[in-house]
């Protein structure tokens, strides 16, 4: 038997055995590949994990009874007084410690911290902060939050946000005043550095929600303390309102 044996150059190209069927299928093949890409490039932007922090601190603090005497005579001189007045607003916003305060419209407020140092590169946070005080109880806002300083601190801007609420009411009708601030904080990260972008968000999550928690722990009371101590100051620049035994 004789066996023969062919080797063709691999750059030969057969003719298609039906040319239009052919046609079809690289047609086919296209549209498959073109929607195969779009669907890709959504899937990644749906990659980018977000990690939610949040921190919570409810605190009651007694506050000094005060009474005025005016046209009709002695009465109590209640809290509300103070923190409707702009000493009251400087002292929620607690301006001591602020680089620079500017205010925005009637109930707004532009907050500059003094600059920090963060990895080398100086940052500046600045905060927009809404006061709203009524009859009954206060509000303060978080409206924004984001830092100046380099472009590189810049650009984190687009990878965060944060909201805040400070919801403060208070009670004078009792023998033993008190004030109660429920304060609420809440972030949002964008997980896209490795090696945190490959591991589950609750890897960010629990050790960022412990650091939060304990930061508000600390701070409420220290700002509490300073909002009695400012009201103490405020009142006694009054000289017909005398403190209760």
């Amino acid at each position: 038997m004789i066996k023969f044996e062919a080797y063709l150059p691999s750059s030969t190209v057969f003719p298609e055995p039906y040319p239009q069927q052919a046609c079809f299928n690289r047609l086919r093949s296209r549209r498959r590949l073109r929607v195969f890409n779009c669907s890709n490039e959504k899937f990644t932007e749906s990659k980018v994990k977000k990690a939610k922090l949040s921190a919570r601190k409810q605190e009651r603090v007694k506050i000094p009874s005060y009474s005025i005497i005016d046209g009709e005579g002695e009465k109590l001189y209640p809290i509300k007084e103070f923190l409707s007045h702009p000493s009251g607003t400087e002292a929620l916003l607690n301006k001591d410690v602020l680089q620079s305060v500017e205010q925005l419209d009637a109930t707004t407020y532009r907050c500059t911290l003094p600059p920090l140092n963060l990895l080398n590169f100086e940052v500046c946070p600045v905060i927009d902060l809404r006061v709203t005080p009524t009859d009954e109880d206060c509000m303060v806002e978080m409206l924004s939050c984001k830092f100046e300083g380099s472009e590189i601190m810049q650009r984190q801007n687009q990878h965060f946000s944060a909201e805040m609420s400070n919801y403060i009411t208070w009670c004078t009708t009792t023998s033993e005043p008190y004030l109660d601030v429920d304060v609420n904080l809440d972030i949002t990260l964008e997980i896209y550095t490795r090696p945190f972008s490959l591991l589950p968000t609750s890897t960010v999550e629990a050790p960022g929600n412990l650091m939060m928690q304990a930061l508000v722990d600390r701070l409420v009371p220290l700002l509490l303390q300073q909002l009695i101590k400012d009201y103490e100051k405020w009142v006694k620049q009054n000289p017909l309102i005398t403190q209760n035994p």
